[in-house]
């Protein structure tokens, strides 16, 4: 538990301290946003606006979990470093993102294909070392499961090693582009990110404190070092509020793909390592929500256009945040109420898992 404050308090700090200093630097170098012209014209105002402070959040993360380590003592684990190789990895194909956009001057950074290829390389090499046989503790256990989960393993959905890489490709590919998707109003992603990472902070301490090294009864999580992952879990939580502090409405730093990339691929990496895979759609339900706003839209106007030879929108504009704020929703209000949202969706998810445990009982 010290290894828990000691992450979430250092990264926090780190984060507040750092973002400040991000912000003087990257306005000098002239790191600033470039905005897309089919947005919301109230954003324009933000056009040069510092970006890429995603790096900040990573360092605090990493430097908080090291701290951490250093001062209990701990050795880190398995678990605990393939999360950060996510986290990190997904972190530096956000960061090619948003160089290219700063270098070249537009709003559109590396290409589709190749941002794709970027996060497929990372999630593919975190999927088969999590699943390799190198990495098992003395109990046999990997960091991931090639079984989908809920809340624990399902036993009868085991997968061949094949098609478990591809089901964990999958997670990270969409959650870290869902949550590249939400990052669009000032404060939206990050406070959001604070709540669910939080939650799984939260479902990590649980684990640890039910884990079947300590009571291998029907009621205990087969889940590899849950207490070293809540370390991790405590560190972004406050890296996030640190890096809020400045990203609140009216925003001194956004975080750019390099953030959002990054906080999307280490979401993912929780959901896996903690056996809570489908967990992740009730817990980060915001996410889902805004990346099923545009491909609705984008699936609409595609067929409506073949049909009818005029493409036609469920929405205004796509994602969905930008739909409210077109129908004259102050950015403020929508951040706010979509937070709300993201705290609906956390609370059911914790009193599911928690529902759970109980109905074992």
């Amino acid at each position: 538990m010290r290894a828990i404050l000691l992450g979430g308090g250092v990264a926090l700090l780190v984060s507040l301290l750092g973002t400040r200093v991000a912000i003087t630097y990257f306005t000098r170098w002239g790191y600033g946003q470039e905005i897309r012209d089919d947005g919301p014209t109230s954003h324009h105002t933000k056009r040069g606006t510092p970006t890429m402070g995603g790096v900040v959040i990573i360092l605090a993360t990493v430097l908080g979990y090291g701290a951490a380590k250093l001062i209990t003592m701990d050795a880190p684990s398995a678990s605990a470093l393939l999360l950060l190789f996510l986290f990190v990895g997904m972190g530096l194909v956000g960061f090619l993102d948003d160089y290219i956009k700063i270098s070249r001057q537009r709003s559109l950074g590396l290409r589709s294909k190749a941002k794709m290829a970027g996060q497929t390389v990372v999630a593919v090499v975190f999927g088969v070392l999590a699943l390799s046989p190198w990495l098992e503790d003395g109990n046999g256990r990997t960091p991931a499961s090639e079984k989908v989960s809920f809340l624990r393993e399902i036993d009868w959905l085991a997968l061949p090693m094949i098609v478990a890489i591809a089901l964990i490709w999958l997670i990270v590919t969409a959650t870290s582009n869902g949550v590249n998707l939400t990052d669009g109003l000032d404060g939206l992603a990050t406070g959001a990110s604070v709540m669910v990472f939080g939650a799984y902070m939260l479902v990590n301490i649980w684990q640890s404190n039910q884990s079947c090294q300590l009571d291998p009864s029907g009621l205990c999580y087969n889940v590899r070092d849950p207490l070293d992952l809540a370390v991790i879990a405590a560190a972004v939580t406050g890296a996030c509020f640190g890096f809020l502090w400045w990203n609140a409405a009216p925003a001194a730093i956004f975080m750019g793909d390099t953030g959002s990339l990054a906080l999307g691929g280490a979401l993912a990496g929780f959901a896996i390592l903690t056996r809570t895979e489908l967990l992740l759609v009730i817990l980060g339900g915001l996410f889902v929500l805004e990346t099923f706003s545009v491909m609705l839209q984008v699936t609409w106007f595609k067929t409506t256009k073949r049909l009818t030879g005029t493409g036609r929108r469920v929405f205004r504009i796509a994602p969905i945040h930008h739909h409210f704020e077109m129908l004259g929703w102050e950015q403020v209000t929508v951040v706010i109420r979509f937070w709300i949202i993201t705290g609906l969706f956390v609370a059911t998810g914790l009193g599911v898992f928690y529902a759970e445990w109980v109905a074992r009982l």
